[in-house]
């Protein structure tokens, strides 16, 4: 008999479909029509009610079946019994089929930790810009993203009544990742990424330092990185703190298992073990290809003005 499929795969698999309820949640709460807003820092740090629901859907869920995991989520919820309705206990088969990559096989619970973004753009979700949304469940091993899944709960919205809403891109560092076509952004353009809702000067003269043909400006990580990964933008740049591990992590791995690359502004690594800081306060810098040539063109006065 085949021997049972190594721990990591067995995460992925259950967060793939863990994910995939979070989605379900996301969605009820958005056509029940109360989103039970509040505000966390200020106008542009959101809560809803979707944000807490999911969180406490995917870190029950997952706490249930991997209790010795280290689960870290965006939100500070308070500690309570979790409704049934709320727990997702199913995986996905078709993960649990492909082989762990050697490096990851002897992984034990106690080693992972896995970060939460129940609802990443949260003010583009109230703002009813729903293709900036994702849901983003990250998976770290000895401090560094391995494995990533992310929940795209509007994918195809505008496609008509008769579409499939939705969707799941997943990852694993050795492996490879799945859910969506990789296609590289056209050669010879340079087209940025950055953040919709947290610009300041900073942000914007590191953007005009690369010289882009075209700027786009969104909402989410999880979404700037599916961004990179479909061709849509060459370079994700956020010249400024505003960003946190939960944010990166699960984009991180998948961005990795197709040859890309994410870094600080001043080109650090993000660490993911459970000790670390939840802020990335040097901003980020990530491309599916050429990210010398977009690294080199960062202003050395915008790399001292953010200290990791």
């Amino acid at each position: 008999s085949m021997a049972s499929p190594a721990l990591l795969m067995r995460v992925v698999a259950s967060a793939y479909s863990v994910a995939e309820k979070a989605a379900t949640i996301v969605r009820n709460v958005m056509s029940a029509g109360d989103l039970g807003i509040v505000e966390k820092a200020g106008p542009s740090d959101l809560q809803t009610k979707a944000d807490r629901l999911v969180q406490m859907s995917i870190c029950a869920s997952l706490a249930r079946k991997f209790p010795k995991v280290t689960i870290i989520g965006e939100e500070e919820l308070p500690t309570g019994d979790v409704t049934e309705d709320l727990i997702e206990d199913g995986h996905c088969e078709e993960i649990l089929k492909k082989p762990c990559p050697a490096q990851y096989t002897g992984i034990r619970e106690e080693e992972l930790v896995i970060w939460v973004d129940p609802l990443d753009g949260t003010k583009e979700y109230t703002e009813g810009l729903l293709d900036h949304v994702t849901v983003l469940i990250g998976i770290a091993y000895g401090g560094k993203a391995i494995a990533g899944v992310i929940n795209q709960p509007y994918y195809n919205y505008e496609a008509g009544a008769n579409a499939v809403l939705g969707r799941t891109i997943w990852g694993v560092l050795g492996m490879g990742a799945f859910g969506f076509q990789l296609t590289e952004a056209p050669a010879g353009k340079h087209i940025v990424i950055t953040t919709r809702s947290h610009s300041n000067a900073l942000v914007n003269e590191c953007i005009s330092a690369l010289n882009p043909d075209h700027v786009i400006r969104v909402g989410g990580a999880g979404n700037k990185i599916i961004q990179l990964i479909e061709g849509k933008a060459s370079a994700y740049v956020f010249a400024s703190p505003g960003c946190k591990k939960w944010d990166t992590c699960a984009p991180e791995a998948i961005l990795h298992a197709v040859g890309g690359k994410i870094t600080d502004i001043r080109g650090n690594s993000f660490q993911y073990n459970k000790e670390v800081k939840h802020m990335n306060s040097a901003g980020v810098l990530a491309t599916l290809r050429n990210y010398d040539y977009y690294a080199s063109r960062i202003p050395n006065t915008v790399k001292e003005s953010l200290v990791p």
